[in-house]
């Protein structure tokens, strides 16, 4: 979510949502702005909030600042939100509108519309095959198939994730790392970006991780899927390398019902 305040045809503030619990972007850039904000113009790549959660209502502070008027990317799909906002400013005479560049905003957002409209993550897929299909030799050794590029553009994707998730099969034929890698990443902050490790989350059936797996001696946290809760010893090792578990019945191991 971002925020760009105009007055005079000159940016006068700026802000993003930084993370979850703390000021929305609308809130940092009405501070960047100050007294510049009154009589100027609002650019939100969101809907601005009209409840009272985390944080107060983004729409009454643009009410207080005396905006004149608010351009939103998208309506927001939280069903706390959806319009709400929008009608809270045009009640009070801001004028408003919406659709400008919906579609880009839409993309700068998958993971939190799909919370709100399908209850559930944003999921992407990431798979590899050779022209013939295949995706391992015919000994099941595993040999790189894609190039520089493809693997940059996988560290990007995971650089913009919450979570990785990985069968144990994957861990055990390829010892995956399932990491963020600054030597990947081919971007001008890529170590500042490798300092925050997505989730992993291991799909492990019949409590199978190697405890030797390079992924577990990975910076960042580690949460492993079974549906053996009898195997407390395998469970309390897991506990001792600071890692997660969780017992499933294998039902819950659905796709659907996991995610």
């Amino acid at each position: 979510m971002g925020c760009v305040i105009v007055r005079d045809d000159q940016v006068v503030g700026e802000g993003f949502h930084l993370r979850a619990g703390e000021p929305h972007a609308e809130i940092h850039a009405l501070n960047a702005a100050g007294e510049h904000a009154k009589g100027a113009t609002a650019y939100v790549t969101l809907e601005p909030c009209s409840h009272t959660g985390r944080t107060g209502p983004c729409a009454v502070a643009l009410l207080e600042a005396k905006v004149a008027r608010v351009v939103i990317a998208m309506q927001d799909p939280n069903p706390q939100v959806s319009g709400r906002g929008i009608r809270l400013l045009e009640e009070a005479g801001i004028e408003v509108a919406v659709g400008l560049l919906e579609s880009e905003a839409r993309a700068l957002n998958p993971g939190f519309i799909a919370r709100m409209t399908r209850q559930r993550p944003f999921v992407r897929l990431k798979m590899a095959m050779s022209l013939d299909g295949r995706t391992a030799m015919g000994s099941g050794e595993s040999q790189w198939i894609t190039g520089p590029e493809a693997r940059a553009q996988v560290q990007r994707l995971r650089a913009r994730s919450s979570a990785i998730l990985s069968g144990v099969e994957s861990i055990i034929m390829d010892d995956s790392r399932l990491t963020l890698r600054a030597d990947q990443l081919q971007l001008a902050n890529a170590a500042e970006a490798v300092q925050r490790q997505p989730l992993r989350v291991i799909l492990d059936t019949r409590l199978r991780l190697p405890l030797a797996a390079a992924c577990l001696s990975e910076p960042g946290r580690t949460l492993v899927i079974t549906t053996l809760p009898t195997r407390l010893k395998s469970v309390r090792v897991l506990h001792r390398l600071a890692l997660k578990s969780m017992c499933c019945r294998p039902a819950v191991m659905a796709a659907s019902t996991l995610l």
